[in-house]
């Protein structure tokens, strides 16, 4: 009986132990975790259109962002501007946190302001609250991706070289914060504060005068407001003259 038992105590031991743990060293350090890892970069990589656009862009049937902007298709999917704007860019504005007063008490998420651009004529502005950091600032860049526009810009005085500032005097205004910019003379450089500073520098404007007044320490509204002085340049109006006729003045080939 003795033996019996003394068999079947390690026998037991011996088996469930022994199997249990060669299943979590199987799970943990082999297959388990690399395929993991493997998947996701494939699926990132691996890019599916959802939409008639997307296949249209997928295929090479439309190559620039002006044709989309021209016929005002909407954009669903970012890899869409990832795709006909392989050289964008992305920087994080500002991450603040934000309250919400619920039964519970106070619920705490972050909000981030992303701008993107490429420098080239092609600005878009993203903001996303989420409970992460990191969550908020992948979906704010997904945001800013599918609201990128093109920004028209002109010359100071003759039409020497490439287009290099905004075309004319333009105010804009959101909140309490107004902005207005002016025209500048080549090699004047950007004279604004660091946030519209960035924004201006992702459009490919390269001189020009600024001035802003009211509470501009909201760097939302602020972000924003600069966001709108550049769209208000290039009305619909002017599509089809900017973005066929004279492309130059949006960006340059």
């Amino acid at each position: 009986m003795a033996e019996r038992g003394g068999e079947r105590g390690g026998f037991g031991r011996g088996f469930g132990r022994g199997g249990r743990g060669g299943r979590g060293d199987r799970g943990r350090g082999g297959r388990g975790g690399g395929r993991r890892g493997g998947g996701r970069r494939d699926e990132e990589e691996k890019w599916v259109p959802v939409t008639k656009l997307g296949r249209l862009v997928k295929e090479g049937k439309i190559r620039s962002l002006e044709q989309i902007y021209l016929h005002s298709l909407p954009v669903k999917e970012h890899q869409i501007i990832e795709t006909l704007l392989p050289s964008l860019k992305d920087e994080v504005m500002k991450i603040m946190p934000v309250q919400k007063q619920t039964r519970a008490g106070q619920r705490t998420r972050f909000k981030a302001f992303v701008v993107v651009g490429d420098g080239n004529g092609h600005v878009g502005l993203g903001v996303k609250c989420s409970k992460e950091v990191a969550t908020a600032i992948r979906g704010a860049i997904i945001l800013a991706k599918l609201s990128v526009i093109p920004v028209r810009r002109g010359y100071w005085g003759n039409k020497i070289g490439k287009p290099h500032t905004v075309p004319c005097k333009v105010t804009g205004k959101c909140g309490s914060v107004t902005v207005r910019m002016v025209p500048a003379p080549r090699g004047a450089g950007i004279v604004a504060a660091r946030v519209p500073k960035k924004v201006l520098q992702f459009a490919g404007i390269e001189d020009v005068f600024t001035s802003s007044r009211g509470s501009t320490k909201t760097l939302g509204n602020f972000v924003k407001v600069r966001i709108l002085t550049v769209i208000f340049n290039l009305f619909p109006i002017l599509w089809f003259r900017f973005l066929l006729i004279e492309l130059e003045y949006c960006w340059n080939p």
